[in-house]
């Protein structure tokens, strides 16, 4: 008895203590699931493109002249913290993309998840590991980071097409 009555004190001090900002920003996620694109939007839904850019402006902030912006506050996606967010980009494609603190493996694991499909296009090479996953015409889904033990952080995101 006094065992549930301490696992309720504690329940009920964590929903208090713990931060909302905890949970993942759904539009963030939809985002880089390619769940939705701001590439479609931004031709046949400006009101949705325009509300996306207002949120996404919202939480972010710019950094200097770098081609990425600072999360104002703490952000998550698919449970995992967001350290820099590309609005418009994933490497050398457009897209939208997010660096999120989490090694390639836990990142990788998170978005199968999500998505409920496996990453099976993957190689390792020029000291990065990839994977990717063409869900529709103009939207893959994209992991990148350096392959090393160190590394924390692990690029995600939606690409829709490749800069030529």
């Amino acid at each position: 008895m006094k065992i549930s009555v301490v696992a309720g004190t504690m329940l009920a001090i964590s929903a208090v203590v713990l931060p909302a900002s905890a949970a993942d920003d759904a539009a963030l996620t939809r985002m880089t699931l390619c769940q939705d694109s701001w590439l479609d939007w931004s031709k046949s839904a400006p009101k949705t493109f325009d509300s996306f850019r207002s949120h996404f402006m919202g939480e972010f902030s710019p950094h200097d002249n770098d081609p990425y912006m600072l999360p104002k506050a703490n952000v998550f996606v698919l449970g995992m913290h967001v350290a820099q967010g590309f609005p418009s980009s994933v490497g050398m494609g457009v897209g939208f993309s997010l660096t999120v603190d989490a090694p390639f493996d836990k990142a990788r694991s998170a978005m199968e998840t999500a998505l409920g499909k496996k990453l099976l296009k993957c190689e390792a090479s020029d000291g990065m590991k990839s994977c990717e996953l063409e869900i529709a015409p103009q939207r893959t889904i994209t992991l990148m980071a350096e392959d090393s033990a160190k590394s924390g952080q692990t690029l995600i995101g939606c690409y829709y097409f490749y800069e030529k």
